[in-house]
Protein backbone atom coordinates (compact mmCIF):
# COMPACT_ATOMS: atom_id res chain seq x y z
CA UNK A 1 0.00 0.00 0.00
CA UNK A 2 2.82 2.40 0.79
CA UNK A 3 4.21 1.31 -2.85
CA UNK A 4 1.09 2.45 -4.51
CA UNK A 5 0.81 5.62 -3.04
CA UNK A 6 3.57 7.56 -4.31
CA UNK A 7 3.48 5.44 -8.06
CA UNK A 8 -0.24 7.02 -8.05
CA UNK A 9 1.52 10.72 -6.96
CA UNK A 10 4.25 10.32 -9.98
CA UNK A 11 2.25 9.09 -12.57
CA UNK A 12 -0.79 11.90 -11.85
CA UNK A 13 2.87 14.14 -11.77
CA UNK A 14 4.21 12.84 -15.43
CA UNK A 15 0.69 13.09 -16.57
CA UNK A 16 0.56 16.95 -15.30
CA UNK A 17 3.15 17.66 -16.84
CA UNK A 18 2.79 16.35 -20.17
CA UNK A 19 -0.78 17.73 -20.77
CA UNK A 20 1.27 21.36 -19.79
CA UNK A 21 4.15 20.65 -21.84
CA UNK A 22 1.36 19.68 -24.54
CA UNK A 23 -1.02 22.62 -24.66
CA UNK A 24 2.75 25.02 -24.06
CA UNK A 25 3.73 23.24 -27.37
CA UNK A 26 0.20 23.70 -29.27
CA UNK A 27 0.03 27.65 -28.40
CA UNK A 28 3.26 28.49 -29.81
CA UNK A 29 2.98 26.68 -32.87
CA UNK A 30 2.14 28.93 -35.40
CA UNK A 31 -1.31 28.80 -36.41
CA UNK A 32 -3.33 27.90 -39.87
CA UNK A 33 -4.18 31.03 -42.14
CA UNK A 34 -7.91 30.66 -42.94
CA UNK A 35 -8.66 33.17 -46.35
CA UNK A 36 -12.28 33.09 -47.64
CA UNK A 37 -12.95 34.36 -50.85
CA UNK A 38 -16.32 33.46 -52.63
CA UNK A 39 -17.69 32.49 -57.24
CA UNK A 40 -18.23 35.33 -59.11
CA UNK A 41 -19.63 34.62 -62.70
CA UNK A 42 -19.49 37.01 -66.25
CA UNK A 43 -22.54 38.85 -66.05
CA UNK A 44 -23.78 40.82 -69.11
CA UNK A 45 -26.31 43.58 -69.44
CA UNK A 46 -29.03 43.45 -72.24
CA UNK A 47 -30.06 47.01 -73.31
CA UNK A 48 -31.10 48.88 -76.34
CA UNK A 49 -29.40 51.86 -78.55
CA UNK A 50 -33.33 53.09 -78.64
CA UNK A 51 -35.25 54.48 -75.95
CA UNK A 52 -38.86 53.72 -75.36
CA UNK A 53 -41.88 52.00 -73.65
CA UNK A 54 -41.43 48.29 -72.81
CA UNK A 55 -43.91 46.60 -75.27
CA UNK A 56 -43.08 42.42 -73.84
CA UNK A 57 -40.33 40.64 -71.87
CA UNK A 58 -40.29 37.11 -72.72
CA UNK A 59 -38.09 35.83 -69.85
CA UNK A 60 -38.46 35.82 -66.58
CA UNK A 61 -35.58 35.07 -63.71
CA UNK A 62 -33.85 31.92 -63.85
CA UNK A 63 -34.49 31.08 -67.40
CA UNK A 64 -31.41 29.69 -69.38
CA UNK A 65 -30.95 31.26 -72.61
CA UNK A 66 -28.60 30.85 -75.65
CA UNK A 67 -26.87 33.15 -77.98
CA UNK A 68 -30.26 34.70 -80.07
CA UNK A 69 -33.21 33.95 -78.21
CA UNK A 70 -35.43 37.17 -78.08
CA UNK A 71 -35.51 38.75 -74.90
CA UNK A 72 -37.43 41.88 -75.10
CA UNK A 73 -39.01 44.23 -77.62
CA UNK A 74 -39.22 48.03 -77.77
CA UNK A 75 -42.54 50.06 -79.04
CA UNK A 76 -40.79 53.25 -80.27
CA UNK A 77 -43.33 55.42 -83.46
CA UNK A 78 -40.58 57.86 -83.55
CA UNK A 79 -38.11 55.28 -84.89
CA UNK A 80 -40.69 53.88 -87.88
CA UNK A 81 -41.55 57.79 -88.10
CA UNK A 82 -37.80 58.83 -88.60
CA UNK A 83 -37.39 55.64 -90.95
CA UNK A 84 -40.15 57.35 -93.40
CA UNK A 85 -38.42 60.41 -93.36
CA UNK A 86 -35.21 59.04 -94.40
CA UNK A 87 -36.64 56.46 -97.14
CA UNK A 88 -38.39 59.64 -98.81
CA UNK A 89 -35.19 61.04 -98.29
CA UNK A 90 -33.10 57.98 -99.73
CA UNK A 91 -35.90 58.24 -103.16
CA UNK A 92 -35.95 62.31 -103.72
CA UNK A 93 -31.83 61.76 -103.77
CA UNK A 94 -32.25 58.99 -105.76
CA UNK A 95 -34.50 60.70 -108.43
CA UNK A 96 -32.21 63.68 -108.42
CA UNK A 97 -28.96 61.26 -109.16
CA UNK A 98 -31.15 59.64 -112.33
CA UNK A 99 -32.18 63.13 -113.65
CA UNK A 100 -28.89 64.26 -113.52
CA UNK A 101 -27.02 60.89 -115.39
CA UNK A 102 -30.00 60.80 -118.11
CA UNK A 103 -29.16 64.54 -118.64
CA UNK A 104 -31.74 67.10 -120.37
CA UNK A 105 -34.44 65.37 -121.32
CA UNK A 106 -35.33 64.96 -125.79
CA UNK A 107 -38.04 68.18 -125.43
CA UNK A 108 -35.80 70.26 -123.38
CA UNK A 109 -32.51 69.56 -125.87
CA UNK A 110 -35.63 70.43 -128.91
CA UNK A 111 -36.30 73.99 -127.32
CA UNK A 112 -32.57 75.14 -126.88
CA UNK A 113 -32.14 73.74 -130.29
CA UNK A 114 -34.73 76.04 -131.74
CA UNK A 115 -33.91 78.64 -129.59
CA UNK A 116 -30.12 78.44 -131.05
CA UNK A 117 -32.16 78.33 -134.56
CA UNK A 118 -34.02 81.19 -133.73
CA UNK A 119 -30.63 83.53 -132.63
CA UNK A 120 -29.35 82.29 -135.83
CA UNK A 121 -31.79 83.58 -138.42
CA UNK A 122 -31.82 86.63 -135.99
CA UNK A 123 -28.23 87.16 -136.60
CA UNK A 124 -28.39 86.37 -140.10
CA UNK A 125 -31.25 88.87 -140.32
CA UNK A 126 -29.21 91.61 -138.68
CA UNK A 127 -25.94 91.29 -140.87
CA UNK A 128 -28.36 91.75 -143.89
CA UNK A 129 -30.12 94.67 -142.33
CA UNK A 130 -26.10 96.19 -141.18
CA UNK A 131 -24.67 95.92 -144.81
CA UNK A 132 -27.73 97.25 -146.70
CA UNK A 133 -27.53 99.86 -144.10
CA UNK A 134 -23.65 100.09 -144.64
CA UNK A 135 -24.55 100.62 -148.32
CA UNK A 136 -26.64 103.52 -148.17
CA UNK A 137 -24.25 105.19 -145.89
CA UNK A 138 -21.78 104.92 -148.33
CA UNK A 139 -24.10 106.54 -150.51
CA UNK A 140 -24.46 109.35 -148.49
CA UNK A 141 -28.21 108.34 -147.83
CA UNK A 142 -28.16 107.99 -144.16
CA UNK A 143 -26.17 109.34 -141.48
CA UNK A 144 -23.11 107.13 -139.78
CA UNK A 145 -25.53 107.08 -136.48
CA UNK A 146 -27.84 104.89 -138.11
CA UNK A 147 -25.40 102.73 -139.50
CA UNK A 148 -23.30 102.40 -136.13
CA UNK A 149 -26.84 101.15 -134.88
CA UNK A 150 -27.14 98.62 -137.62
CA UNK A 151 -24.01 97.22 -137.14
CA UNK A 152 -24.49 96.97 -132.75
CA UNK A 153 -27.22 95.37 -133.36
CA UNK A 154 -25.67 92.75 -135.49
CA UNK A 155 -22.92 92.30 -132.92
CA UNK A 156 -25.85 92.04 -130.30
CA UNK A 157 -27.43 89.07 -132.62
CA UNK A 158 -24.09 87.19 -133.19
CA UNK A 159 -23.53 87.00 -129.46
CA UNK A 160 -27.28 85.47 -128.69
CA UNK A 161 -26.45 82.75 -131.51
CA UNK A 162 -23.22 82.33 -129.53
CA UNK A 163 -24.95 81.82 -126.25
CA UNK A 164 -27.90 79.56 -127.73
CA UNK A 165 -25.92 77.36 -129.20
CA UNK A 166 -23.46 76.60 -126.09
CA UNK A 167 -27.25 76.32 -124.31
CA UNK A 168 -27.60 73.46 -126.56
CA UNK A 169 -24.58 72.10 -126.79
CA UNK A 170 -25.13 71.61 -122.96
CA UNK A 171 -28.49 70.55 -122.98
CA UNK A 172 -27.15 67.73 -125.85
CA UNK A 173 -24.41 66.79 -123.50
CA UNK A 174 -25.94 66.66 -120.08
CA UNK A 175 -25.09 67.09 -116.52
CA UNK A 176 -20.95 67.78 -116.06
CA UNK A 177 -19.55 64.79 -114.36
CA UNK A 178 -18.75 66.45 -110.97
CA UNK A 179 -22.29 67.46 -110.93
CA UNK A 180 -23.63 63.92 -111.18
CA UNK A 181 -20.56 62.45 -109.02
CA UNK A 182 -22.58 65.08 -106.54
CA UNK A 183 -25.93 63.67 -106.91
CA UNK A 184 -24.87 59.94 -106.69
CA UNK A 185 -22.73 60.58 -103.19
CA UNK A 186 -25.83 62.45 -101.98
CA UNK A 187 -28.31 59.87 -102.37
CA UNK A 188 -25.26 57.27 -101.13
CA UNK A 189 -25.61 59.74 -98.19
CA UNK A 190 -29.22 59.47 -98.08
CA UNK A 191 -28.98 55.45 -98.08
CA UNK A 192 -26.93 55.78 -95.58
CA UNK A 193 -29.32 57.42 -93.29
CA UNK A 194 -31.84 55.08 -93.95
CA UNK A 195 -29.39 52.07 -92.96
CA UNK A 196 -29.10 53.73 -89.81
CA UNK A 197 -32.25 54.34 -89.07
CA UNK A 198 -33.43 50.67 -90.05
CA UNK A 199 -30.36 50.18 -87.51
CA UNK A 200 -32.18 51.46 -84.53
CA UNK A 201 -35.25 50.10 -85.49
CA UNK A 202 -33.87 46.50 -85.58
CA UNK A 203 -32.46 47.17 -82.21
CA UNK A 204 -35.75 47.28 -80.79
CA UNK A 205 -35.92 43.53 -80.71
CA UNK A 206 -33.38 42.41 -78.10
CA UNK A 207 -31.29 39.69 -78.33
CA UNK A 208 -29.17 37.75 -75.84
CA UNK A 209 -25.64 37.64 -77.18
CA UNK A 210 -24.38 35.41 -74.81
CA UNK A 211 -25.48 31.93 -72.99
CA UNK A 212 -26.45 31.82 -69.64
CA UNK A 213 -29.22 32.34 -67.04
CA UNK A 214 -31.63 35.32 -66.12
CA UNK A 215 -30.39 36.58 -62.54
CA UNK A 216 -32.33 40.27 -63.15
CA UNK A 217 -35.40 41.80 -64.92
CA UNK A 218 -35.07 45.27 -64.03
CA UNK A 219 -38.13 46.56 -66.51
CA UNK A 220 -41.55 44.88 -67.69
CA UNK A 221 -43.92 45.81 -70.40
CA UNK A 222 -45.27 49.18 -70.25
CA UNK A 223 -41.97 51.17 -68.32
CA UNK A 224 -39.92 53.35 -70.11
CA UNK A 225 -36.82 52.63 -70.97
CA UNK A 226 -33.92 54.70 -71.42
CA UNK A 227 -31.09 54.27 -74.11
CA UNK A 228 -28.75 52.04 -73.03
CA UNK A 229 -30.32 51.22 -69.77
CA UNK A 230 -30.19 47.15 -68.75
CA UNK A 231 -33.43 45.93 -68.51
CA UNK A 232 -32.26 42.13 -68.53
CA UNK A 233 -29.26 41.13 -66.88
CA UNK A 234 -27.67 37.33 -67.83
CA UNK A 235 -24.96 35.76 -65.98
CA UNK A 236 -23.28 33.14 -67.77
CA UNK A 237 -22.26 30.38 -65.22
CA UNK A 238 -19.83 28.38 -67.29
CA UNK A 239 -17.50 31.20 -66.98
CA UNK A 240 -16.68 31.39 -63.07
CA UNK A 241 -14.04 32.32 -61.02
CA UNK A 242 -13.03 32.77 -57.42
CA UNK A 243 -12.20 36.30 -55.74
CA UNK A 244 -9.73 36.82 -52.82
CA UNK A 245 -9.22 40.35 -50.99
CA UNK A 246 -5.18 39.06 -50.19
CA UNK A 247 -3.35 41.42 -47.13
CA UNK A 248 0.07 41.95 -48.86
CA UNK A 249 1.90 39.75 -46.24
CA UNK A 250 1.06 37.04 -47.77
CA UNK A 251 0.92 37.47 -51.36
CA UNK A 252 3.77 35.42 -51.61
CA UNK A 253 1.43 32.22 -51.23
CA UNK A 254 -0.53 33.20 -54.61
CA UNK A 255 1.70 34.43 -57.14
CA UNK A 256 -0.03 34.34 -60.68
CA UNK A 257 0.23 30.46 -61.65
CA UNK A 258 0.54 29.09 -58.46
CA UNK A 259 -2.35 26.63 -58.06
CA UNK A 260 -4.13 25.73 -54.75
CA UNK A 261 -7.12 23.73 -53.09
CA UNK A 262 -9.36 25.32 -51.78
CA UNK A 263 -13.56 24.05 -49.93
CA UNK A 264 -16.49 25.17 -50.92
CA UNK A 265 -19.00 24.32 -48.32
CA UNK A 266 -22.14 24.93 -50.55
CA UNK A 267 -21.05 21.73 -52.69
CA UNK A 268 -18.95 20.45 -49.64
CA UNK A 269 -15.74 19.32 -51.59
CA UNK A 270 -12.74 20.41 -52.47
CA UNK A 271 -11.64 22.18 -55.94
CA UNK A 272 -8.17 22.85 -57.30
CA UNK A 273 -7.83 26.74 -58.71
CA UNK A 274 -5.02 28.58 -60.60
CA UNK A 275 -4.20 32.09 -59.66
CA UNK A 276 -4.97 33.91 -63.40
CA UNK A 277 -5.03 37.11 -61.62
CA UNK A 278 -3.34 39.97 -59.61
CA UNK A 279 -4.44 43.62 -59.45
CA UNK A 280 -2.13 45.85 -60.18
CA UNK A 281 -3.04 48.37 -57.16
CA UNK A 282 -3.76 47.60 -54.04
CA UNK A 283 -6.31 48.73 -51.84
CA UNK A 284 -5.56 50.25 -48.05
CA UNK A 285 -6.93 47.72 -45.73
CA UNK A 286 -7.85 48.25 -41.73
CA UNK A 287 -4.96 45.62 -40.89
CA UNK A 288 -2.27 46.63 -38.73
CA UNK A 289 1.39 45.38 -38.53
CA UNK A 290 1.97 42.56 -35.94
CA UNK A 291 4.97 45.47 -34.94
CA UNK A 292 3.21 48.60 -33.15
CA UNK A 293 6.12 50.11 -33.17
CA UNK A 294 6.08 50.41 -36.81
CA UNK A 295 2.64 51.21 -37.16
CA UNK A 296 1.91 50.86 -40.81
CA UNK A 297 -1.03 49.78 -42.25
CA UNK A 298 -1.02 47.01 -44.90
CA UNK A 299 -3.06 47.09 -48.30
CA UNK A 300 -5.12 43.86 -49.86
CA UNK A 301 -4.67 42.44 -53.24
CA UNK A 302 -7.64 41.37 -55.08
CA UNK A 303 -6.87 38.00 -56.83
CA UNK A 304 -8.37 36.27 -59.13
CA UNK A 305 -8.31 32.06 -59.21
CA UNK A 306 -10.17 30.19 -62.22
CA UNK A 307 -11.12 25.91 -61.63
CA UNK A 308 -8.61 23.62 -63.32
CA UNK A 309 -10.12 21.19 -64.35
CA UNK A 310 -13.82 19.58 -64.44
CA UNK A 311 -17.20 21.62 -64.51
CA UNK A 312 -18.91 22.52 -61.30
CA UNK A 313 -22.48 24.02 -60.11
CA UNK A 314 -20.96 26.83 -59.65
CA UNK A 315 -23.27 29.74 -58.06
CA UNK A 316 -22.19 33.61 -57.83
CA UNK A 317 -21.51 34.47 -54.09
CA UNK A 318 -20.70 31.14 -53.07
CA UNK A 319 -17.64 31.48 -50.32
CA UNK A 320 -14.86 29.48 -50.70
CA UNK A 321 -12.23 28.63 -48.52
CA UNK A 322 -8.24 28.62 -48.12
CA UNK A 323 -6.10 27.29 -45.53
CA UNK A 324 -2.64 28.37 -45.55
Amino acid sequence: MNIVKPILIATAVLAITGWVGNSFYQAHQPKPIHIQGQIEAQQYSISSKVAGRIDSVMVKKGDVVKKGDLIFTIYSPEINAKLEQAQAGKAAAGALAQEAENGARTQQIQAAEDQWKKAQAAAQLAEKTYKRIDNLYRDGVIAEQKRDEAQTQWQAATYTESAAYQMYQMAKEGARFETVQAANEKARMAAGAVAEVEAYAKDTRIKSWFDGEVSQVLLNSGELAPQGFPVVTVVDMDDCWAVFNIREDRLKHFTKGTTFTAYLPALDKNVDFRVTHIAVMGDFATWRSTDSSQGFDLRTFEVEARPLTGSYPFRAGMSVAVEL
